[in-house]
C-alpha cells in the first residue's frame, strides 16, 4: 500500500477542515473546530493550524519529493471537492468562511514562486495569510465565532 493511499485514510478527519465547515448540532464551524483543534479548548491555535496544513502537505506529497505538483494537486483538489460534497455544504451559513479555506488550499495560493508546485515551505509559509482569510474577527485564533453570517 502507497503511503498517500494509507495515509489518505487517518488524513479524513483533518482533511475535512481544511475544506468545508459544516454545522455540526447547528453550530456553523463546529465540524472544523472538532478535528482542527489538537488541544480540545475549543479554538484552534496558529500552532494548531501549522500542524494540520503540515500533514495535509505530507499526505499530498506523494512522491515524497518534497512538493505537490501539478499533478498531485488534481488529487489534492479532487479529494477536497469530495470532501465538500460529503458533507452537504454550509447550507448558507458560513460560505465565506468556506471559499477563503478553500482558496486558501488551492495551487495558486500557495503557489508563490508561481513554478506550478507547492513546496512545504510554501505551503507552511502561506499559513499567515491563510488565517487572515478564515480568522474573520482578527483575534490570531480560529472559533465557531469566525463562521457563520457576518455580524
Amino acid at each position: 500500500m502507497t503511503r498517500f493511499t494509507a495515509t489518505a485514510t487517518i488524513f479524513a478527519a483533518a482533511f475535512t477542515l481544511a475544506t468545508a465547515p459544516v454545522h455540526a448540532a447547528g453550530v456553523p464551524g463546529q465540524h472544523f473546530i472538532e478535528n482542527w483543534d489538537l488541544s480540545g479548548d475549543g479554538i484552534v491555535s496558529l500552532a494548531e493550524v501549522i500542524e494540520r496544513r503540515g500533514d495535509i502537505f505530507l499526505t499530498f506529497d506523494a512522491d515524497e519529493n518534497g512538493f505537490i505538483d501539478a499533478n498531485e494537486y488534481v488529487a489534492f483538489d479532487e479529494a477536497r471537492a469530495e470532501d465538500m460534497k460529503g458533507q452537504g455544504g454550509a447550507n448558507g451559513h458560513g460560505k465565506g468562511a468556506m471559499k477563503n479555506m478553500s482558496e486558501g488550499m488551492t495551487l495558486a495560493f500557495n503557489d508563490a514562486d508561481n513554478d506550478g508546485e507547492v513546496s512545504r515551505d510554501e505551503f507552511l509559509g502561506a499559513v499567515d495569510r491563510w488565517m487572515e482569510l478564515v480568522d474573520r474577527d482578527g483575534d490570531n485564533a480560529i472559533t465557531t465565532a469566525d463562521f457563520g453570517p457576518k455580524k
